[in-house]
């Protein structure tokens, strides 16, 4: 079986609850998902220095989601919101597997915080707490189950993600206060909610690099299922 290789980025935590130890964490689903699309899922500690040899050993790239944020100094933001958690070492692991993965071309799929970081990697800026900055926003961190659509999604006409999605509109879950706000040259938006808020963004003309800003994981609508099917195609 031609099953194609794909990282999928930890988390982390500081010691407590499941270890006295700092310790790494991911949902099943990530991994379940991927498997499902024919991959073979691996997971990829934060280890900067090793990012060049992943990606040597890696067929396509899944930046994940976590409760944390990207330091805002990398943005060139002065200030940082209240509500920003940092993860450094992760960030700073992230920011290197990513920009070793635009390097190559090789297929990614920035995912919740994962396209936060793409855009960022390639120079982009976000908007550090949605609440604060854009005017009757919807409810990006929705008090319903995550495994339950949140809000819809408009995709761009033209744009590969609405290709793969086979849909102008789509039903997605949301569990973030942060989002693209200037996006990174190379970049275009490809999905936005009702209130303005980017959604997706992909570079045109790569064999694949697609970030969303909700979970496909969960399976939420066949557009999740596909986007998934979709990028684990592309890393054959």
């Amino acid at each position: 079986m031609n099953l194609p290789v794909i990282g999928i980025t930890l988390d982390s935590e500081d010691p407590g609850g499941y270890s006295k130890m700092p310790w790494y964490a991911l949902r099943k689903n990530y991994c379940e998902s991927v498997a499902l699309a024919g991959g073979l899922p691996i997971l990829l500690p934060h280890e900067p220095e090793l990012a060049e040899a992943y990606l040597d050993r890696i067929d396509g790239l899944i930046v994940t989601g976590g409760a944390f944020d990207v330091d805002p100094a990398l943005f060139g933001a002065a200030t940082r919101h209240a509500t920003v958690k940092l993860k450094q070492r992760r960030t700073e692991f992230e920011l290197a597997i990513v920009r070793g993965a635009i390097r190559r071309d090789l297929p990614l799929l920035g995912i919740c915080g994962g396209q936060q970081l793409l855009n960022v990697a390639l120079g982009g800026t976000l908007v550090q707490h949605i609440p604060d900055e854009v005017a009757d926003s919807l409810a990006h961190e929705q008090t319903n189950p995550r495994t339950e659509p949140g809000h819809d999604v408009l995709l761009a006409e033209g744009s590969r993600l609405r290709d793969i999605c086979g849909a102008a509109r789509i039903p997605v879950n949301s569990a973030h206060h942060q989002a693209v706000r200037d996006v990174a040259p190379g970049l275009i938006v490809d999905a936005v909610a009702a209130d303005g808020v980017i959604e997706g963004i992909e570079a045109p003309g790569s064999r694949f690099c697609i970030g969303v800003q909700w979970h496909p994981e969960y399976h939420i609508s066949p557009a999740d299922v596909r986007l998934l099917a979709a990028f684990v195609e592309a890393c054959r």
